[in-house]
């Protein structure tokens, strides 16, 4: 069985969870969009992984995994991934694939992102800050793009360097009066990069494809969230990659057809980091409430999250475009000791009613919710592993989210840990 994650609403769902959980009957899992702006994080007992760029399966030892082309690595971190797991007696070797095709995120992508980030004032977008939309330019324009393959040759990647390091100099200086880059110690840092990471590097499209034919199990974990997809989510205030599952065949050379089944994941209510539209949120003691019982608080950034209702438009949107099979539920514990749940059921946009969800930012931002309300419940469910165990009005509210947005929910979380998972 084939398997592809996405996150249904703006990211940080709990898809490194479920991945995490699937993976046990995977043999293979591949990430193949994003870079270190997206966290996704897997508890396993006492221990808190928090991973950036490489796949939620690497916490299992014998789960290969793959870091496919269409994601953006940032050595760095992806370095410090790989070290902290063997801290934790963790070892990748030889189940650890890099796409040779892989882009590169170096200095001077997240310099420029900050720069351009500050220059746009209460106009920004919100990034991370990791260089990921830089990268992402570099790599659309081509001129100016380094690959994990350029790594190998280090004599031809000084030439390289020193021709992009002169241009971005040029750029920081005319832009934004920035101290230039140092192209030579930009240098000695990618040949550490090289020494460290070249072993893991192949043609992650091929050993795929053979891994198809032989007859593996594969999962495919996406990065952010379906609602922050360069083309479908709401632009600008979007990531730099495909991020619904849209984008995986680009993104590691895979059909989509082979995959059996798309997982999308959703929490039961919504969190947005950063700028754009949020028709469901609440800036008040309820997203506050939220917040701290959910612990929403970013992977990456340490931000707090905006937090809101759940949104069935904003999710079966997200299903619809990305074919989506069946859903996670994550986070049902978080709602425990609220009396009344909303649930938005639809948007009024200047005066008109509609389920079906606008990516246009603007028309986002003039839309009001139409709710549900729902009763809650206060007992504690983070132990309950039956759905037939949960307080009758939790599995009303559960029902009722998998009615508004067609699709089964098979999974809901009532807890971070692995066990805390009751499947349907």
């Amino acid at each position: 069985m084939n398997y592809c994650v996405v996150g249904l609403q703006w990211g940080d769902e709990g898809k490194g969870k479920i991945v995490d959980i699937l993976a046990e009957n995977s043999d293979i899992v591949v990430r193949y969009n994003g870079g270190a702006n997206a966290g996704h994080t897997v508890v396993v007992a006492d221990s808190r992984f928090a991973l950036h760029i490489l796949p939620s399966g690497s916490v299992r030892p014998n789960t290969i995994c793959v870091i496919a082309n269409g994601v953006l690595i940032d050595p760095e971190v992806l370095i410090k991934g790989i070290e902290t797991l063997a801290e934790k007696n963790i070892s990748l070797k030889d189940r650890l694939f890099i796409s040779e095709n892989a882009h590169v995120v170096l200095d001077y992508h997240k310099k420029e992102d900050k720069l351009r980030e500050e220059s746009l004032g209460k106009n920004k977008i919100g990034t991370t800050i990791r260089g990921i939309g830089p990268c992402c330019a570099d790599k659309v324009g081509r001129s100016y793009a380094v690959r994990m393959a350029d790594l190998k040759n280090l004599e031809k990647l000084k030439a390289r360097l020193n021709t992009i390091v002169e241009y971005k100099n040029k750029i920081f200086a005319a832009l934004y009066n920035a101290e230039p880059i140092a192209a030579d110690r930009l240098f000695e840092k990618c040949k550490t990069y090289s020494d460290k990471l070249m072993p893991f590097t192949v043609d992650t499209t091929e050993f795929l494809h053979k891994a198809i034919s032989d007859g593996k199990s594969i999962l495919f974990e996406g990065a952010q969230g379906s609602l922050l997809d360069l083309d479908h989510g709401t632009f600008p205030f979007v990531t730099s990659s495909n991020s619904s599952s849209l984008g995986m065949p680009a993104g590691c050379g895979v059909p989509a057809k082979t995959v059996d089944k798309f997982l999308g994941v959703a929490k039961v209510y919504t969190t947005r980091v950063g700028a754009g539209p949020f028709p469901t949120e609440q800036d008040n003691e309820i997203g506050q409430y939220i917040r701290d019982r959910g612990n929403e608080y970013g992977t990456t950034t340490g931000r707090p999250r905006r937090c809101g209702w759940f949104d069935a438009v904003a999710v079966s949107y997200a299903i619809t475009i990305g074919a989506i099979d069946c859903a996670a539920l994550l986070h049902l514990d978080t709602l425990t000791g609220l009396k009344e749940l909303k649930l938005c059921k639809a948007y009024r946009i200047n005066g008109k009613e509609t389920t079906f969800f606008t990516a246009n930012a603007d028309k986002l931002s003039q839309a009001s919710a139409v709710y549900e309300t729902v009763p809650g419940w206060d007992e504690d469910i983070t132990q309950v592993s039956d759905f037939n165990d949960l307080p009758l009005n939790a599995q009303d509210f559960v029902c009722r989210v998998e009615e508004m947005i067609g699709k089964p929910v098979t999974m809901i979380g009532v807890g971070p840990e692995r066990n805390q998972t009751i499947f349907r």
